[in-house]
């Protein structure tokens, strides 16, 4: 399944139940900038046995900190096909957590990206994070995030300014 809430993979796992189909997964988009899932949806997903698959664990590429200093010309949020894309995280609540990821990957001696996706796919019923990689760096760095550990103080850290 794709973008249900909570309630929405109750039912339909009693439908598919029904058909003796399974349900396996829900991917949602889900990332510090995007917590929404947490509400209902990660207990839901646990309780009745399916995995979630984020979507955009990146934030909409906000959180590598490529918006640190503006908008690259090479961006989504620079076309003029996606500008609106990314334009719901280039704000400041989000420029703080941008920040904040930033500051722990210094620490880490890391990258943003390895740390955000550590982040999320270590989040409870997370089966794997789905990344967009455009270029061979960037599925580098996705895949270096595999064997990152982030330290408990650091994800309550990130959970504090992210929720």
């Amino acid at each position: 399944m794709s973008n249900y809430s909570g309630w929405q993979s109750a039912r339909a796992l009693t439908l598919l139940e029904q058909a003796r189909v399974p349900l396996v997964a829900n991917e949602v988009e889900y990332s510090l900038l995007n917590r929404n899932p947490e509400q209902d949806l990660l207990g839901a997903a646990q309780a009745l046995g399916f995995g979630i698959l984020p979507w955009s664990p990146l934030g909409r590429g906000v959180l590598t900190g490529k918006y640190r200093h503006g908008i690259p010309a090479d961006s989504r949020a620079a076309s003029r096909d996606f500008p609106r894309f990314t334009a719901r995280y280039l704000d400041d609540r989000s420029a703080g957590i941008v920040e904040a990821l930033s500051i722990a990957a210094q620490g880490l001696g890391v990258s943003a990206t390895e740390v955000a996706l550590a982040w999320v796919r270590d989040r409870p019923g997370v089966v794997s994070p789905i990344v967009g990689a455009r270029t061979t760096a960037q599925l580098k760095t996705a895949l270096a995030s595999d064997g990152l550990v982030l330290p408990e103080e650091l994800v309550a850290a990130l959970d504090e300014v992210s929720g």
